[in-house]
This record gives structure tokens, C-alpha cells and sequence, in this order.
């Protein structure tokens, strides 16, 4: 099947839409967190035993910058510094109780605004949408993994 000359473009703008549909469940959800900083506390989340370094590289970002962006994120008890139990010299860090529940509410917020989306579309359209997107993963991933091998190259 030939490829449609517009399919990136629609791909874009269906992910601006996407990006504004998850906007505006956080945005009802009167976060008081910027979204670089849900940013952080998710990268942190999900990665356990991330220091500054390593989220400054995540984000793409300096040091200092990392560290004044955890610096407010403590200030306001979502974050914890905790010293490594193996090397004391190494801080780690830790979204605290209020940082999960409310990475868990932002989650729930985004699936019930996507799902209300998707129950406007006729079940035949949402099936093929799951298994264009699983399709899209799967051929990003190898893409992914290369981004992370030369990041790993660069900061080595």
C-alpha cells in the first residue's frame, strides 16, 4: 500500500491535538507544578536511583539546572534528596507520597480525557488506531534504543 504524502503531517497534527487533550486534564486538575517539573518527578518516578547528573542528561539540560529544578520540587515536598546506602557520597532522588498521588491523578485525569475522545469513535476506527500505534512503536523503538546508545557514547 503506497504511503500517503500528508501522513507525517496528519501524524503531527493529531499529536498537537493528543498534547492539548492531556493539557487540559492537567489543566483541570489545578496542578500547582509547572510541566517541566511533572516532567522530572515522572523521569524520576520511573527511573528509582536517579541523581542529578542523570536527570540533567534526561532532560538535556546542565547540572546546576537540574539540581534548581529539584530545589523547588523539595521546596514544595514532592521531592526527597536521600544519600545512597551503598556511597554515601551519591544523592538520589525520591518523588515523595504527595508526587505519586498526584502523578497517579494527573494519569487518571489523561485516560479518562483520551477515553472520552475515543468513545467518539465508531469501535472499527479505534481498533485500527491500536494497531497503527502499536505498529509505530514497534518501528520507534529500534530508533529509541540508538538515542540512548549515543547518549551513553557522549556522556562516557
Amino acid at each position: 500500500m503506497e504511503r500517503p504524502p500528508d501522513l507525517a503531517a496528519a501524524i503531527d497534527a493529531a499529536a498537537e491535538v493528543l498534547v492539548g487533550v492531556l493539557d487540559s486534564a492537567a489543566s483541570r486538575h489545578h496542578i500547582s507544578v509547572s510541566p517541566t517539573q511533572l516532567r522530572v518527578l515522572s523521569l524520576i518516578s520511573s527511573r528509582p536511583g536517579t541523581n542529578v547528573n542523570r536527570l540533567a542528561e534526561l532532560l538535556d539540560v546542565v547540572p546546576s539546572s537540574a539540581s534548581r529544578l529539584c530545589d523547588r520540587l523539595e521546596a514544595t515536598g514532592l521531592l526527597r534528596r536521600v544519600a545512597d546506602p551503598r556511597d554515601r557520597r551519591e544523592v538520589r532522588l525520591r518523588p515523595t507520597a504527595a508526587a505519586e498521588k498526584l502523578l497517579r491523578e494527573l494519569t487518571e485525569r489523561r485516560h479518562q480525557a483520551v477515553q472520552a475522545v475515543l468513545d467518539r469513535m465508531p469501535p472499527h476506527a479505534q481498533h485500527d488506531l491500536l494497531l497503527a500505534l502499536l505498529a509505530f512503536g514497534q518501528a520507534a523503538a529500534p530508533a529509541a534504543a540508538q538515542q540512548q546508545t549515543d547518549s551513553a557514547v557522549r556522556t562516557a
